[in-house]
């Protein structure tokens, strides 16, 4: 069977579908999927051994430049790679406009999640099936379902990412040990700790003769990074890296300590111990999910409210 799966963005959201698959390998024979996902993130697709085609969209420049030929002539190609091939299902597992617009330009019967169930509501309007999810389950577990209701079999509770490490990049630099990745970006300023907090649970860490390593995905981060460990000799701001030797580092970590942001995600992924920090998130819905996770969130939903003692307690490392 092949199975086509339209989950563009974000790093988290790819993150939570990758159960979905793991699962459907356990109950159909000699699956295998193709997945349509923006470039900014496709290196996670490539880590789950079932999926054999990576189809990149650029959903970024084509937002700032619809009406350019480049983006036309790009979104043709896209369209010519998802139409070449004669799926026997194709599933919308990301389930709002963005996805929807490739729904509609694929010449396959999509699936996706009906009008109760999406993520954007007129995104319905593009799936030949429609399938209802509840809402009030967690994010790995709706696209689960999905799956499980668009191929033909009962979905578990079982969460089990089924990746492949064997595409993990080993950096550069000499990886000092122990050492701890602190995740201190987030895309939202409300999922962002304070730079003072962070600064003083480097100190603490430092303290203990523990190494920190803070990863960034833009300049931006990387100067907030920066300013966070000037206060240690031990903390080292790492300079903008592929995600595949992100996922080496955070893999080989002895914990996480996170902002609610798709690193952590990764974390699970991977099975490193990690503690995320949560501000208006509903934890439920798309909390890190996995072994030896651990969730604190701010009193009233506000990240600010997180004392560095509090981080600090739940630490199992000092």
């Amino acid at each position: 069977m092949k199975v086509l799966i339209l989950k563009l963005t974000s790093m988290g959201d790819l993150m939570h579908a990758l159960p979905a698959l793991t699962e459907a390998e356990q109950n159909i024979k000699n699956i295998s999927f193709d997945w349509v996902v923006d470039k900014a993130f496709s290196s996670v697709p490539g880590w789950h051994p079932a999926v054999d085609k990576i189809i990149k969209t650029d959903h970024r420049n084509w937002k700032k430049q619809l009406f350019s030929s480049e983006s036309r002539e790009a979104l043709n190609l896209v369209k010519k790679e998802i139409n070449a091939t004669d799926y026997d299902f194709v599933v919308d597992m990301q389930n709002n406009l963005k996805s929807a617009f490739l729904s509609f330009l694929s010449d396959h019967r999509v699936t996706g999640m009906d009008a109760s169930s999406s993520r954007e509501y007129p995104a319905h309007w593009a799936y030949s099936n429609k399938v209802t999810i509840n809402k009030s389950l967690h994010a790995i577990d709706r696209q689960k379902e999905l799956l499980a209701s668009s191929l033909g079999y009962s979905p578990t509770s079982d969460i089990n990412y089924g990746i492949s490490k064997v595409k993990f990049l080993e950096p550069a630099m000499a990886l000092p040990a122990p050492y701890v990745v602190l995740v201190q970006n987030a895309s939202w300023p409300t999922k962002q700790w304070p730079v003072a907090c962070w600064k003083d649970l480097v100190k603490h860490l430092d303290g203990h003769g523990v190494n920190v390593l803070l990863p960034s995905g833009n300049k931006e981060e990387l100067l907030r990074a920066k300013d966070i460990a000037s206060v240690s000799e031990k903390a080292t701001a790492l300079e903008i890296l592929p995600l595949n030797e992100v996922a080496y580092i955070i893999d080989n970590a002895d914990y996480c300590i996170c902002s609610d942001t798709g690193l952590a995600h990764l974390s699970a992924v991977v099975n490193t111990p990690s503690l995320t920090l949560y501000g208006p998130t509903d934890i439920n819905l798309i909390g890190t999910k996995g072994n030896n996770q651990i969730h604190i969130v701010g009193d009233n939903g506000d990240i600010n409210n997180i004392s560095v003692e509090e981080v600090i307690n739940k630490l199992p490392i000092v």
